[in-house]
């Protein structure tokens, strides 16, 4: 009683060392400088010529050194960051990773002690694990898909500035203060790149970085190829403002069309362990051999993959790209 009263203390203090880690917010000026030194680092990454900067640049992963010493010798730091930014969080890389470690290391111990079959204690660490980053996922889609619905607006907008004879900067900054976020944020970091002396293009391909969608990208080149070759700029604008508005129609049409489909996969995704749990409620012996027996742990790992299988497929079927 008393070694599981001490680990439950351990694991009570840990988590709150977390969360409070995890919360904490960090320095908006550090913020700021941070962004602009990411910025002008990716345009020296493209091989830009014209930018000869030798910089001291603050990139830190972690607010403790020796943990941001230690990720910068991994290659997917950086990218954890960009999909943490995408996100629209200011938590660090560090953070989450530490925040995963821990609540998965305290599930493992506390299932363990509840259930001393190690599969189910393993189970139960992958999926805490995993829990702040599908939380990180899910904010990064819902912002992208925010951004794009929004985006039409946006160019339309600039393209009534380029009618009313203001320069495309202005454009751009009018954006920053009149659209909502989170298209307002970046067309104004994009602006705020140029401003501060980084040159158009390379703010806006730094702009496709931040915004990995594919409209950006059909945006940014056009803006590219006018620059180079000319033409009606407010034209091209409300053309692609149209096409991206006929395909998130035909997206609403699909996923209206699709609706029965997506409501069936998820009755059959989450029908097994929630028949699980109410067996386990109306009858725990009749489950408890699944745990008990030599073989129950063979049988719950095949099923379990089964149905990770089948929840694929059924994800495959239902999800259409538009």
């Amino acid at each position: 009683m008393a070694l599981l009263l001490s680990i439950m203390t351990f694991l009570i203090v840990v988590v709150i060392i977390a969360l409070v880690w995890m919360f904490v917010g960090t320095d908006a000026n550090q913020e700021v400088v941070r962004r602009r030194m990411e910025s002008v680092r990716k345009a020296e990454q493209r091989g830009d010529v014209s930018l000869n900067l030798k910089l001291v640049r603050d990139e830190m992963l972690s607010s403790v050194p020796a943990l941001h010493r230690l990720m910068m010798q991994w290659t997917w730091s950086s990218r954890l960051r960009d999909f943490v930014s995408q996100a629209g969080m200011k938590t660090k890389p560090a953070k989450l990773l530490m925040t995963s470690v821990v609540i998965g290391l305290g599930s493992y111990l506390i299932v363990k002690m509840m259930y001393p079959q190690f599969p189910i204690a393993l189970l139960a660490a992958i999926v805490a694990t995993i829990t702040p980053f599908s939380i990180v996922a899910f904010k990064r889609r819902r912002r992208l898909r925010k951004f794009e619905e929004h985006f039409p607006e946006a160019l339309d907008l600039l393209g009534r500035a380029v009618r009313a004879g203001h320069a495309f900067t202005t454009g751009l900054e009018m954006i920053g203060k009149e659209s909502s976020e989170p298209v307002a944020g970046e067309f104004r970091a994009t602006f705020e790149e140029q401003n501060f002396g980084l040159p158009l293009r390379d703010a806006l391909l730094n702009m496709t970085e931040r915004i990995p969608l594919v409209d950006v990208r059909f945006f940014v080149t056009a803006l590219l190829i006018q620059k180079e070759t000319g033409g009606n700029l407010a034209e091209i604008l409300d053309g692609l403002a149209r096409v991206i508005r006929d395909r998130f129609r035909i997206y609403r049409e699909v996923k209206t069309r699709t609706a029965q489909g997506r409501l069936t996969a998820a009755i059959l995704i989450s029908l097994p362990p929630l028949m699980m749990l109410m067996l386990e409620i109306i009858n725990p012996h009749y489950v408890h051999i699944l745990f008990e027996d030599p073989a129950g742990p063979m049988v719950l790992g095949i099923a379990g993959t089964m149905q990770l299988v089948g929840s694929m497929l059924l994800w495959k079927i239902i999800h259409f790209e538009v």
